[in-house]
C-alpha cells in the first residue's frame, strides 16, 4: 500500500514537472504578444495622424490576435485618456500632450490548473492576463 501512496504521488510530480513548463511557455508567450498588440496600438493611435484608438482599430487587432489563437470575443480593450475625454472618438481626437491609455485583457483559460498537483492554487476564472500601456497623443488639430 505504501508503494502505491508513492508510487502516485511520483506520478502527480513527474506530470507537474513534464507538463508544466509548456503551460508555462504559452503563458508568456500570450503575455507577450497582449503586450506587443497594446504597444502596436498605441503608437497607431497616438500618431499625429490619429489621436484615437476607435472600434476599427480595435477590431483589426482583435483579427491580428484571432491569428496567434485568441478568441476575440474573450478580449477585453479598455481605452481611456489622463483627462477622462474619450479616446475613441476619431470626431474629437486628443490634442498633442494629452495621455492616451489602454489596456487589453484575456483570461488565463486554465492554463496553470496543472499546477494543483503541487498544491498551488491556480488563478480563478475571473483573473485574467492583462498588457498595456500610455503614449502622449502627437495630433496637432
Amino acid at each position: 500500500m505504501k508503494q502505491l501512496l508513492v508510487f502516485v504521488l511520483f506520478a502527480a510530480l513527474f506530470c507537474w514537472l513534464m507538463f508544466s513548463p509548456v503551460y508555462k511557455h504559452v503563458l508568456i508567450i500570450r503575455q507577450a504578444l497582449l503586450q506587443q498588440e497594446a504597444d502596436y496600438l498605441l503608437e497607431v493611435g497616438a500618431s499625429g495622424r490619429y489621436g484615437y484608438i476607435d472600434g476599427g482599430m480595435v477590431a483589426a487587432s482583435r483579427d491580428r490576435l484571432s491569428a496567434h489563437g485568441f478568441q476575440p470575443a474573450r478580449l477585453e480593450y479598455e481605452v481611456s485618456s489622463t483627462t477622462g475625454a474619450a479616446a475613441d472618438n476619431p470626431y474629437a481626437p486628443l490634442a498633442r500632450g494629452t495621455g492616451l491609455k489602454l489596456t487589453i485583457r484575456y483570461p488565463y483559460d486554465r492554463l496553470l490548473d496543472i499546477d494543483r498537483l503541487i498544491g498551488v492554487t491556480p488563478p480563478s476564472e475571473d483573473d485574467r492576463i492583462a498588457a498595456g500601456g500610455m503614449k502622449m497623443s502627437e495630433y496637432v488639430p
